[in-house]
């Protein structure tokens, strides 16, 4: 058994993501064709296959519609968790507004999982330097992990001088949040983000590879992999956006579940609160 490293999957729809925002009216959600659910159920049963668990970032607006989904992740033993309601990134709103979406959320999803809800990823990782105070909203909710500060330099998010590993949130108000970055590595002195999202199909498998086993074995710390259902879906439907987002969004789909289960194979996993339960934080 090798490092123990931290699987997570973000539960929303095609129609979600930032990358088509601009496009894409929330009010008009309803009108697309909704595949997140048999999405889902294929990462489910990709997990199941493998005897593997996995923390899930439940949407609220998915939550909503399809309860069922939230219980049957609940069922199998993975860790659910909040991935907000309305996928608006922190930084279009001020407390007020990140506090109602949230609560909102979690209530949903633990009404529906009758299971406590801890733990948090915001939408596009847009917790930022400008946002930081999401954290205290956070504490003061109940929150105890988090997964939203991406070390990296990105259009959308980041904050590049951020920790790479695990570490203490310490609160103002007297609470703590364990926080989980997604995983980095190093390169001419910049943080390259690797194993996640479009970083996971840009690249090619062997590259994430070596940098999984460089952060376990050189580095002597957890990667923290993070995907989206869609990801594994080649034949969504296809949204006229800018060439950046469609880049961003359809790039290398065909290869996304081939790619994680190789990675299901090849190292060993568990819930991001599993992992941070070994003591690892900083």
């Amino acid at each position: 058994m090798g490092v123990l490293n931290a699987l997570t999957v973000d539960v929303e729809d095609y129609f979600h993501v930032q990358a088509f925002a601009d496009v894409i009216d929330r009010r008009d959600w309803e009108r697309y064709p909704s595949r997140v659910e048999r999405n889902t159920l294929r990462l489910l049963e990709m997990f199941a296959c493998r005897q593997v668990q996995a923390t899930f970032f439940v949407l609220g607006w998915v939550a909503e519609r399809f309860p069922g989904l939230v219980r049957a992740i609940g069922q199998a033993g993975h860790r659910v968790g909040c991935h907000g309601y309305a996928h608006r990134v922190i930084y279009e709103g001020d407390e007020m507004d990140f506090r109602n979406d949230v609560r909102r959320a979690r209530q949903i999803i633990e009404d529906i999982s009758g299971i406590p809800v801890t733990s948090f990823r915001a939408p596009s990782y847009s917790i930022t330097s400008e946002t930081l105070w999401a954290f205290e909203v956070l504490g003061e909710e109940g929150f105890e992990y988090d997964s939203s500060i991406f070390p990296v330099i990105h259009d959308n998010y980041g904050i590049p001088d951020a920790p790479r590993f695990p570490y203490i949130k310490r609160l103002k108000c007297g609470r703590q949040i364990r926080e989980f970055p997604p995983s980095t590595f190093r390169l001419l002195g910049n943080n390259i983000p690797v194993a996640g999202g479009g970083y996971l199909r840009l690249f090619p498998y062997q590259l994430t590879e070596w940098a999984i086993h460089h952060l376990n074995k050189a580095e002597r710390q957890p990667a923290m992999v993070y995907l989206h259902p869609w990801e594994i879906d080649p034949d969504q439907p296809r949204i006229a956006a800018s060439w950046l987002s469609r880049f961003r969004h359809y790039n290398n789909l065909d290869s996304t579940e081939t790619k994680c289960l190789k990675l299901l194979d090849d190292f060993s996993w568990a819930p991001m609160e599993d992992v941070l339960a070994q003591g690892l934080l900083q």
